[in-house]
């Protein structure tokens, strides 16, 4: 059984809860991603932020990037995968809330990130 642990990104890159749109399109924009998980303090994961979550909810509202933290846009709980858990489990998480990257947990501590094309590679049913 191939797990999320096995195919996940493990280095991930968080932006603070506390630091700004703009510090998180920056860091977008340095690593080439579309999206970010946001940590608190505590190093765990409060949710995610997509560089189109900057644009809808924050510059098209008139809303300055540099002034509005990145926690702010932190809704509800995250989803989220096991690093133990199944391929199988990782594609049905990510269909069921239809988003192509899933941060991976051991614990509460964030620990990767897996993919939608990864996963299709890892999928032993394909």
């Amino acid at each position: 059984m191939t797990t999320a642990r096995e195919i996940m990104s493990p280095d991930v890159t968080c932006v603070a809860e506390k630091e700004t749109l703009a510090d998180a399109g920056r860091k977008m924009t340095e690593l080439d991603v579309g999206s970010l998980p946001i940590c608190g303090e505590d190093n765990r994961l409060k949710g995610m932020i997509t560089d189109r979550d900057i644009v809808t909810k924050a510059i098209a509202q008139g809303r300055d990037p540099a002034q509005v933290a990145a926690g702010e846009l932190a809704q509800g709980k995250p989803v989220t995968i096991g690093a133990d858990d199944d391929v199988a489990e990782v594609l049905r998480t990510m269909a069921e809330h239809q988003v192509r990257r899933l941060p991976v947990i051991d614990g509460h501590r964030l620990v990767g990130i897996v993919a939608e094309r990864v996963v299709h590679v890892a999928d032993p049913t394909e």
